[in-house]
């Protein structure tokens, strides 16, 4: 790969400039991005992850470490209570103020937060402190990451990678925001920093819908005493009818895309927030409707650009436990129906008590974004049990999203979806059967697959994909062959969606649209913006 990092432009913003949560702004804030010092002699580049090129350091620390950084606090950040937002850190971390210890976290892609009165901190140099230890712990979400990466799975992130930040609070403050939409109402509930919630309702005369072609936002000031935040609505509902998905009373045939949400240069983090826009528009100028948010929990900028974009989304809860390819991967591929007792898999109290306590922060914290229209609950069996219980579950939490709860296969009785993955010749076979079959609308959440290698652009000498292709023409070929086999003979038959694998190449995995860097697109636009004309009802 010749050229390493993602394209940073003169007019990009800085992480330092961005401000880490879009749907409830406050005026002022301070970054605490930048150069942390770290107790094995490296100075790390925050918000990057150790192991990227752009923090700085390159490497993985054994066992556990400390980061810090000194600070003083930005005069223009007046109120009774400075806030300690960390967007996130893998995978567990105890924090400190000025020695004081604040908490723990465990979690790497949640974010969390302390309060510290601010007449403990006016008019001194500040140090925060972090010890941080990542073991890779499979009891605890950790995505594709794997220590020895390969095929796919990627290289394993630590430490800081999204932004660290403060900002002044009143006593009485606003913890968070839930906005809720239906028919001409907004409903907006204020979690309180006592506890309570407050509601707010206002009535919208004829709402402007939000949908993907006319994305529109409703932008607001709310206050609770003397605490004021901007923020964010639309109106738009989702549902399935008729075997197919219904967005505000239109069939939309879910054409989506495999994004998993990995950079060359950051790993986990892009060098700037606006590159997650820019493969937001890559795709959407292809012709695709939706993004498959693959095992990765983003910032909140990701999800706020999809929103202003129009930019659909089904989010995956990110698994953890045991992965088996034996088990969770190459029998149900050979055996699409074998027997299969999720209650009796991955056991283990605390790994499952922990995949719950992580869905439901993850459903929580994307419960405004009008882009996110759905939920993938476990991924090709890794890590999964009881999926019956955990529809439920998540369909008690927001009962106005769409749920696929097994994708691929180890299907229970209970899912919005009959989700199917075929990646293979053996496996393609199979569609018409499914689509006979199925009582639920068939989601194909994964398919394709196919590579080509760019030369001079690609990360490593190694080459993984299903199928290979041998220049832009033949991949292009190869990828509308696919879609008129699987996808268009079954538009008007039960298919409600698809979702190709995948937006860009991923370290070994050389099946992207895109190349790692971005910086060439291996197929030809026209003739796949054409294809999408097609995919519609």
């Amino acid at each position: 790969m010749n050229q390493l990092y993602t394209e940073l432009l003169p007019e990009d913003p800085t992480w330092d400039e961005t401000y880490p949560r879009p749907q409830m702004v406050r005026d002022k804030w301070q970054s605490l991005n930048g150069e942390w010092q770290m107790d094995i002699g490296k100075i790390c580049n925050v918000p990057f992850c150790l192991e990227s090129v752009l923090s700085g350091v390159s490497t993985s620390p054994y066992g556990g470490f400390t980061m810090k950084r000194t600070f003083t606090l930005d005069d223009d950040l007046q109120g009774d209570l400075i806030l300690f937002h960390f967007g996130a850190v893998d995978e567990y971390a105890d924090v400190f103020i000025n020695g004081n210890y604040l908490g723990a976290h465990d979690n790497g892609y949640l974010p969390f937060t302390y309060a510290v009165p601010r007449e403990e901190l006016v008019g001194k140099e500040n140090v925060i402190r972090m010890d941080i230890a990542d073991t890779t712990d499979k009891k605890f979400p950790y995505g594709k990451q794997k220590v020895n990466r390969g095929g796919i799975w990627y290289t394993a992130i630590t430490g800081i990678w999204q932004t660290i930040w403060m900002e002044a609070v009143p006593k009485d403050y606003i913890v968070k925001i839930r906005t809720i939409t239906q028919n001409d109402q907004v409903q907006i509930h204020k979690y309180l920093s006592d506890g309570t919630v407050e509601v707010e309702e206002k009535q919208i005369k004829e709402p402007h819908l939000w949908n993907i072609d006319d994305p529109y936002l409703y932008y607001d000031t709310v206050s609770y005493k003397d605490d004021h935040v901007k923020i964010y609505y639309a109106f738009r509902n989702v549902e399935i009818r008729d075997k197919k998905v219904y967005l505000n009373d239109s069939p939309v045939f879910l054409n989506g895309v495999l994004d998993q949400g990995y950079f060359p240069d950051g790993i986990f983090t892009p060098v700037t927030p606006k590159e997650y826009e820019r493969d937001i528009l890559r795709i959407k100028d292809l012709g695709f409707n939706m993004l498959r948010k693959h095992v990765k929990l983003e910032p909140e900028i990701f999800y706020y650009y999809c929103d202003l974009h129009g930019m659909l989304v089904m989010q995956d809860m990110i698994n953890n436990g045991t992965y088996s390819f034996l088990w969770d991967t190459a029998i149900p591929a050979l055996l699409p129906n074998m027997a299969h007792d999720d209650k009796n898999q991955h056991t283990d109290p605390e790994t499952r008590e922990n995949y719950i306590e992580s869905m439901k922060a993850i459903i929580d914290l994307l419960s405004n974004h009008p882009c996110v229209i759905g939920y993938t609950l476990f991924n090709e069996g890794w890590g999964q049990f009881t999926s019956d219980h955990i529809y439920e579950l998540a369909k008690e939490l927001d009962p106005t999203r769409l749920i696929d709860s097994t994708s691929g296969w180890f299907a229970g009785k209970k899912s919005d979806f009959n989700s199917q993955h075929l990646y293979f010749p053996f496996q393609k076979k199979r569609m018409p059967k499914i689509m006979s079959n199925s009582k639920l609308p068939v989601f194909l959440s994964e398919f394709g697959g196919i590579s080509l290698k760019i030369e001079d652009h690609t990360y490593s000498d190694k080459e993984y994909g299903y199928t290979k292709a041998s220049d832009e023409k033949d991949l292009t070929d190869k990828i509308l062959q696919v879609y008129s086999e699987l996808v268009i003979p079954y538009l008007d038959k039960g298919l409600c969606g698809c979702v190709y694998t995948q937006l860009t190449d991923i370290e070994d995995e050389i099946n992207g649209f895109y190349t790692y860097d971005r910086l060439i697109c291996k197929v030809d636009p026209d003739r796949i913006r054409e294809m999408n004309q097609k995919i519609r009802y």
